[in-house]
Parts: structure tokens; sequence; C-alpha cells
């Protein structure tokens, strides 16, 4: 009978824990559910300051977010855009008088060169027309060599190595190596005082690992030619950072070795402010917010306006730098600064910073507003 009282008392106590248990299990997750539902109500305010914040930019005349343009850095020349609709029906003299109207400009050939090279990547007919008919052409070697360029980067894609497939580098390298053979046809038709053959070949050194010395003996030819094509030497940086040949010391080192080579108004002091945001962007251990502010990055700033004020608007890469100096101007708390540089760019985000951010809009909208906001009045 005792026993029959210990059984019975262990089977209520065992209930008890069982009730009790699911009290606080049902406890947990109303609590759990009221949670939720406050941040779901934290999330809708922020939404809903976001928007309200969002407005009053656009009030003050800056663009909305759904109207940027992620393809390009600054408006397209309507005449880009005629020469790109001509040689997509078909009409390649369009193409090469477009090319060749940039003269001796070589940086503004190379501005030319590369849209009809992407053109070509997507469709070559007219291209391959333009070689047929004019197979000792310079112009049209030139646009084979890049769009040849343009076809194994796209086949290699914009992820990082270890996001790529082992037969997208074979192919990559593949084709790199033909694009090679067309470039070396380029540089030996092409006039011997014209630098873009060999810059062309640039970017297909830094993807087929050209040793340091073959690569300085490839830069030679560039600045032998002309020492000042912005184009050039952003294309070295590209080869002498970390991801690709080099460090962040060798590339810093490019940078700053261009930029003493350059006049007021040569843009060249762009060099540096890349090779600092390509630090801060592979270094981990680095955060915007303080190593932008170094007195070294400030400096390197406040120069690039000085040689932006000279250069003034005509200059092919003046919206490049310009983006380049909102992004830092905004971390470096100049916000009234900041905010001149995102009126002048404002509404086209393709290139850096930006397009080195998983969501440009965001990075974009984030600073803007921000530098915006602080320096406004009454915001």
């Amino acid at each position: 009978m005792i026993g029959l009282y210990i059984l019975g008392a262990v089977l209520l106590f065992g209930a008890f824990k069982f009730l009790r248990g699911a009290y606080y299990i049902r406890k947990a997750k109303a609590l759990e559910a009221e949670i939720g539902t406050l941040n779901a109500g934290t999330d809708a305010v922020k939404a809903e300051q976001k928007a309200e914040k969002a407005a009053k930019v656009v009030a003050l005349g800056f663009v909305a977010e759904a109207d940027l343009d992620t393809e390009n850095p600054a408006p397209v020349p309507p005449e880009r855009t005629a020469a790109l609709e001509a040689v997509r029906s078909g009409d390649w003299e369009a193409g090469a008088a477009y090319i060749e109207a940039a003269g001796k400009d070589w940086q503004e050939r190379m501005e030319r060169v590369r849209p009809l090279a992407e053109a070509a990547a997507e469709d070559d007919a007219w291209l391959l027309a333009w070689r047929a008919a004019r197979p000792e052409d310079p112009t049209a070697a030139l646009v084979d060599a890049d769009t040849a360029i343009m076809v194994a980067w796209n086949v290699r894609g914009g992820q990082s190595g270890s996001r790529t497939t082992q037969e997208q580098f074979r192919l990559f390298r593949e084709l790199l190596v033909k694009a090679q053979e067309v470039a070396h046809e380029a540089q030996r038709l092409a006039d011997p005082a014209d630098p873009t053959p060999y810059i062309v070949e640039q970017p297909i050194g830094q993807g087929l690992g050209y040793s340091h010395e073959r690569y300085l003996e490839l830069w030679a030819q560039v600045v032998e030619r002309d020492p000042k094509v912005l184009w050039s030497h952003i294309s070295g940086l590209q080869y002498w950072c970390r991801k690709w040949r080099g460090s962040h010391e060798l590339a810093l080192a490019f940078a700053r070795e261009s930029a003493a080579a350059g006049r007021p108004g040569d843009l060249l002091s762009l060099l540096p402010l890349i090779a600092y945001f390509e630090q801060e962007t592979h270094e981990d251990d680095l955060t915007a917010e303080t190593f932008f502010k170094e007195p070294e990055i400030v400096a390197a700033v406040d120069a690039a306006l000085l040689d932006l004020a000279a250069a003034g608007d005509d200059h092919p890469g003046t919206a490049r730098i310009r983006h380049l100096l909102a992004y830092l101007l905004f971390w470096q708390d100049r916000d009234e600064q900041a905010v001149e540089q995102f009126r002048h760019i404002d509404g086209y985000i393709g290139c850096l910073p930006w397009s080195y951010a998983g969501s440009p809009k965001g990075r974009y909208l984030y600073a803007r507003d921000w530098a915006v906001g602080v320096s406004t009045p009454g915001f």
C-alpha cells in the first residue's frame, strides 16, 4: 500500500514538472512572439524614417534611388550613343570615325575604344566586317584586342578567386593568350607614337601573371610614348595591388610615383585615392571611419581637390575622381565638401567606390544622404 502512495506521489510530481515545463515553453514562445512583434514594429519605424529622409534628400534636388544609373560613372555622351547604335546596326565605319576623332588624345582614344569593345564582345559581326575590309587598320586591330580582353573577363566573371571555378580560370587564360596575340598585332600596326595598343596589353599582363620585370618592360613601352595617360596608370595600379600581382605597399608606391609625375589638372592624384581604397577594402583589420582619417589620406584628398580644380570638367577622368572624393570626404566628416561632389556625380554610380559594394545603391545612398542631412540646416 505504501508503495502505491509513493508511486502516486512520483506520478503527481512528474505531472507537475511536465505542466510547469509546458507553461514555461508556452511563456517563452509568447515572449519570442512579443519580441518579434516589437522588432517588426522597430523595423517598420526605421523604414518609415529612412523613407522620410530619402524624400527630403530628393526634395533638395538629388536623384531618387530608383533612378540611379549603376552602369555609368557619368552621363553617356550623345556621340557615343550614336556610335554604339551605328555599329550594332552593322555600320562599322561610324565606329571607326568615332574613335579616330579622338586624334592623339590617347586617354580619349581609350575612352572611345572600350565601349565599342564591350559591344563587340556581345556581337562582333560588325567588327569582323571592319577587319575584313581593312586588315591593316590599326584602330580595328586595337578594338579587336580590347574585345578579346572583354570576352576573357566576361568568362572569368567578377567574383573573387575563391568563387571562380577552375574551368573559368582555364578558359580565361586561353582567351587572354589569344588576346595577347591580337594586341601584339595592334602594336605592329600602330603609329609608333601611340601608346594605346600597349595600354590594352596591361590587363593581359595582369590576368596572365606577367613577372614584375616583364610588366615593367611593358610599362616602359607605355610611358615612353605618353607618361600621363590616366587610363594606363589606373590599369597599372590594379596589377600592383595585392589582389593581383603585388601588395599594398607596391600599389601605394606606384600610386605615389604616378601622382608625383603629374601636373595640376592631369588628375594623376586619383591614383593614391584608389590605392588607399583598395587597401581598406581588402584588409579586414581596417575600418573606413578611422583609416580614411589618417593624416596622409587627408593630405591625398586635399591634393586631389586641387588637381580637380585645375582640370575642370572636360577631363575624361573628372567623374571618377569626384566619386572617390565624395566617398572619402564623407568618411573624413567633411560633409559640405562631400555634398559638393555628390551634386556633380549624382545619378550615376557605375564606378569605384560604389561598384565594389554588394549593393552599390545602398552604399551610395548611405553616404550621400548622411552628408546631405548633416550639412543641410534644419534637415
